[in-house]
């Protein structure tokens, strides 16, 4: 494993364990209430049972969302169609500055309506949107351009 992945697992291994312990003692506290016999305390504690469950799920939804989009990123570095960003002038922050990357975004948009079906193009717009400050739209299309793939693997498994 590279140190740049350590870098980024250890600390999202150190949230899911504590936002886990986190979670065991809502369930707990949510038990308790609910073990009380008390009316209110009773409808408290199913109020707090159901954050874990709703919590646990957001971390899921996150994590297999964040692994979906690496694996895309892996591929597309594997095949060098990443977008070169390289000579765009930044901000002082180090974004792209928004004329740059809107002009980036106008080119890998007209890739895109070339061949919409294509999730390696799918994926460059997520990212144009991405550098362009787009965030909702990166991230619809970046669901676009994983279920693109995914098909494309069930395509050739198939095959």
């Amino acid at each position: 494993m590279r140190t740049g992945s350590l870098k980024v697992l250890v600390p999202i291994a150190f949230i899911v364990v504590a936002l886990g312990f986190y979670f065991v003692l809502l369930g707990s506290t949510g038990l308790e209430l609910v073990r009380s016999g008390e009316v209110a305390a009773i409808g408290l504690g199913i109020g707090i049972l159901i954050l874990p469950i709703v919590g646990a799920w957001i971390v899921y939804a996150t994590l297999r969302a964040g692994l979906q989009h690496q694996h895309l990123a892996r591929r597309i570095h594997d095949e060098g169609l990443e977008l070169d960003i390289d000579d765009l002038p930044r901000m002082p922050s180090g974004r792209v500055e928004r004329d740059a990357a809107d002009k980036l975004f106008a080119t890998v948009k007209q890739e895109w309506e070339a061949d919409p079906d294509n999730w390696r193009n799918s994926y460059r717009l997520a990212r144009a949107y991405d550098y362009a400050g787009d965030r909702s739209r990166a991230r619809e299309t970046m669901r676009r351009a994983v279920a693109l793939e995914k098909l494309e693997r069930d395509g050739q498994a198939g095959s």
